[in-house]
């Protein structure tokens, strides 16, 4: 597809939204991999900012778009081979992913000027990627960020399958089922994702293993290369 943003160029954007616990992160990442793409996990970037906020960085309750550009020093990797996120100079990519943190991710992601200032980050990191494809995923990918994108996908499983995937994950049961309840209950307070949007591929992975999954998602991106 075409895509302009601070200068048109030729990117192939695969947008795949879902639910905590659908997989749409590995499957996204081992994707690209096959497909020699790049890979953006949008959710690293909410976890991020949230981490920055719980270390007293930021105020994300009455951060504007320009502040949070200012002192939300962010970076990440889209490579899926060599995946690492930073805040400044500091690796967050395994603290971001803790019980605590995804406790407190769903109240940042809230906030109207956050999410504002995330769609502008999620398009500049695609576009000054040096991918000629990137797998984007999160939980509006397909209907906010990029609406335009040449493949949309929503990936989804029933609540039991997604919660004995993440518990595969997360050190407690109890966790998991809280987490991803929780998740769910304040997240389509935003946007929905259990529903595609006209024009996006549904893909109930509840009957698939991982390797099915993976294939489901390369052969939409091939069918539409051919």
């Amino acid at each position: 597809m075409m895509l302009g943003l601070g200068g048109w160029i030729r990117l192939q954007i695969i947008a795949i939204d879902g639910p905590a616990g659908s997989g749409k992160s590995s499957v996204s990442k081992a994707a690209a991999q096959q497909l020699g793409f790049g890979y953006l996990d949008t959710g690293a970037a909410y976890r991020a900012l949230t981490w920055a906020e719980a270390k007293g960085l930021i105020d994300c309750s009455s951060a504007t778009r320009s502040q949070l550009q200012r002192d939300f020093q962010y970076s990440i990797s889209l490579d899926p081979g060599d995946y690492w996120v930073k805040v400044g100079n500091v690796d967050v990519t395994e603290e971001i992913r803790t019980v605590e943190i995804g406790k407190l991710v769903s109240r940042v992601a809230a906030f109207v000027e956050v999410r504002k200032y995330m769609k502008e980050l999620t398009r500049d990191l695609v576009v000054n990627s040096r991918f000629e494809g990137v797998i984007v995923e999160g939980r509006d990918i397909t209907t906010v960020i990029f609406p335009d994108a040449q493949i949309r996908i929503l990936l989804t499983a029933t609540e039991e399958v997604r919660l004995r995937r993440r518990s595969a994950e997360l050190p407690s049961d109890a966790a998991v089922s809280d987490q991803i309840s929780q998740r769910d209950k304040e997240d389509s307070k935003v946007v929905d994702f259990m529903v595609p949007a006209a024009g996006v591929t549904l893909l109930d992975t509840s009957d698939l293993n991982f390797a099915e999954t993976v294939a489901a998602v390369v052969k939409l991106v091939d069918e539409t290369k051919a």
